[in-house]
């Protein structure tokens, strides 16, 4: 049951978040190499569209001689907003952008919290997996070569998803996830939050909506997702930022990676003198913005080519 304080809560993140994005926002348009496939429904939820539903993205160009579409590799985002704000149209400008470097980007909306309880949000994560592996020809997907970004929220929800996967034990505890004819390559893990036991108020407010009891001991040791990276998670490009207020959450899952041998890089962005802000590489038009999702991007095509 969602309680009046976490309503209150998440629709206070709503509206400010909502406002910040829109201003940031303002004036962008599809380019005009882009194609893009929109509102595709990938669950059962046929009634609320906010729920999901999801863009499909891939340069104009990158047909064949015949016209069919040429098979890419692929990037699925997962957006963030606190596990309670967010969808794929907040996020269809910069995932255009991703796709604008070769690939083909797959932007979801998923069911948030406190109207949603977890596990929601990684059912729905799963769904858009299976929608990948299911329709790789219609969309020229390279099920052999996906990759995934998810940003602060999202960023947890991708890295406690991808442990899952690769983690037999973690797995047990989510059975709605399937195997499935297509290989998560490498992640970009951007200002993300990969443990959950923090003890400031605001944020427990967010995590009691999130979890479905609250934010029981045994609930959050489920979802600290750096506390289940095994040798087999995939390799990460773990990013954050002078004036990321989730800085010090990326050395951490660092060190998690480094301690069982997993290939990663990590980058921090701006300087003391010259912060930049939570998420900021989510802004087409800053030109360090761009530069982040060069080196993110380049990590992937480096994993593809060994």
């Amino acid at each position: 049951m969602t309680t009046l304080k976490q309503f209150i809560a998440s629709r206070q993140i709503r509206h400010l978040f909502g406002s910040s994005d829109r201003k940031r926002d303002k004036g962008q348009t599809t380019p005009a190499d882009i194609t893009r496939y929109d509102d595709i429904l990938y669950g059962d939820d046929v009634k609320l569209k906010k729920w999901q539903y999801l863009d499909v993205y891939r340069p104009k160009a990158a047909v064949e001689a015949d016209g069919s579409l040429k098979t890419l590799p692929v990037i699925i985002s997962v957006h963030g907003g606190g596990w309670v704000y967010g969808d794929k149209e907040a996020y269809q400008w910069y995932c255009m952008r991703l796709s604008q470097r070769g690939f083909a980007v797959v932007n979801f909306s998923y069911r948030l919290a406190p109207e949603a309880k977890f596990p929601a949000s990684m059912q729905d994560t799963e769904k858009v997996f299976q929608f990948v592996a299911d329709n790789a020809a219609q969309y020229g997907f390279d099920t052999n070569n996906v990759f995934a970004v998810g940003d602060s929220a999202g960023g947890h929800l991708l890295s406690l998803y991808a442990a899952a996967l690769t983690n037999a034990d973690l797995r047990k505890n989510f059975e709605f996830i399937k195997d499935k004819k297509l290989t998560l390559r490498g992640l970009g893990l951007n200002c993300g939050k990969y443990t959950l036991d923090d003890t400031d108020s605001k944020f427990r407010l967010l995590r009691s909506g999130f979890l479905p009891k609250g934010g029981t001991p045994d609930e959050v040791e489920l979802v600290n997702s750096a506390n289940h990276v095994t040798k087999d998670f995939p390799p990460s490009f773990v990013m954050t930022c002078e004036g990321d207020f989730l800085k010090a959450q990326a050395p951490l899952m660092k060190a998690k990676l480094d301690a069982v041998g997993v290939r990663n890089e990590l980058h921090c962005y701006g300087t003391p003198e010259q912060p930049l802000w939570h998420v900021f590489h989510c802004d087409p038009k800053l030109p360090i913005a761009v530069q982040c999702n060069d080196d993110e991007c380049n990590f992937f095509r480096s994993i593809m080519n060994q």
